[in-house]
């Protein structure tokens, strides 16, 4: 025998598919009676609403959805498993679900998560778009021209990097200004002069504002400005850290008195292979990171870095979102977030 539906319901209680999903969705718009009567009719039924059924008359689906990139981090994923901990060990990604999850949650929406894996997005795109009412997207995730196909179908939010398209929301944080700051401070008030910059690649929209932010602390200061980060790191772990550590330690010259890594998994990478070579943190070396992941605090020594509003980032894509569902032609938003610095053992601050 199969489920019954809700043109069961809403044939047995004599009323429009619209209302009945106007009872489950939005209860308070219908009238009392018929309210109630809807929902004797769905209890002698035993008819249980389903995303499916609710967004039939209203064409919605009550699910938002996020596409990022795979930020997989093998290292920090053998620590959760060995971690009791486990939000010791969050990723950048896993705050931003968590932010989205927060807010969807409150709106009376769930979250579709779409990780980016090796392989085309057309495909991913094309999945998570026909089941979504809104849809949040890392950037360089997806193609420009598919966003902005996509764009015309439903509400879509950018998350990080240059705003590409001007009529979509656009959210970013205050990379260039984080880590302009976090370099000053090395500068200023520790007395570096020889620092080293590890960033991303040249497509890392986020870690190339971070790499400008340490440009203009060296102009500031009158020091070389380079202009190129001393290594680019495609996956920006803590292994791929941990390298970089080591090729600056062997590379020829003098060592550098502080590293600046461009997010914290890698400066944690580095940490240890610091450790390893018996290089000591911060009296023969300073090490900075970016994004404030709770492993950070955590580390041996806690590490400096620029704390981001990650999961504040999640939230504010679903706060976009509904906005954007609830007046389609309003002007689109950009926002950019503050950041803060978070002085700790591994620059020298206690």
């Amino acid at each position: 025998m199969s489920a019954p539906t809700v043109y069961d319901v809403a044939e047995r209680a004599g009323v429009s598919i619209a209302t009945v999903s106007r009872v489950y969705r939005t209860p308070d718009s219908v009238r009392a009676q018929t309210r109630e009567r809807v929902l004797e009719a769905a209890r002698a039924l035993g008819y249980v609403p389903s995303g499916n059924a609710r967004g039939l008359a209203s064409r919605t689906t009550g699910v938002l959805g996020l596409c990022f990139p795979d930020y997989a981090d093998p290292e920090a994923e053998a620590e959760a498993e060995d971690s009791d901990a486990d939000d010791a060990v969050m990723l950048y990604s896993d705050q931003i679900i968590r932010g989205m999850e927060r807010a969807a949650r409150r709106h009376g929406y769930a979250l579709l998560i779409a990780a980016l894996l090796d392989g085309g997005t057309e495909d991913l795109v094309a999945k998570v778009a026909g089941r979504v009412d809104g849809f949040a997207v890392m950037a360089r995730t997806v193609p420009t021209e598919d966003l902005d196909v996509l764009s015309r179908r439903l509400p879509v939010v950018m998350l990080a990097g240059p705003r590409e398209i001007d009529h979509l929301d656009h959210i970013v944080v205050a990379n260039t200004d984080g880590e302009r700051e976090l370099a000053r401070h090395l500068i200023e008030d520790h007395g570096l002069s020889r620092l080293a910059f590890v960033g991303g690649e040249t497509d890392s929209p986020d870690a190339e504002a971070r790499f400008l932010g340490f440009r203009q602390a060296c102009a500031d200061a009158g020091l070389p400005v380079p202009e190129a980060p001393d290594l680019r790191i495609a996956m920006m772990t803590q292994a791929e850290g941990a390298r970089a550590a080591e090729a600056l330690l062997d590379r020829p010259g003098e060592r550098p008195q502080g590293m600046l890594f461009a997010n914290d998994q890698m400066a944690v990478g580095a940490l240890r292979a610091l450790a390893r070579r018996g290089v000591r943190v911060p009296e023969d070396v300073a090490v900075t990171g970016f994004d404030g992941i709770p492993l950070s605090r955590i580390v041996t020594p806690s590490l400096t870095t620029v704390r981001q509003p990650i999961r504040r980032l999640g939230e504010q894509a679903v706060e976009l979102l509904v906005q954007r569902l609830a007046e389609r032609d309003r002007e689109p938003v950009s926002l950019m977030l503050p950041v803060s610095q978070v002085r700790r053992a591994s620059c020298g601050c206690a």
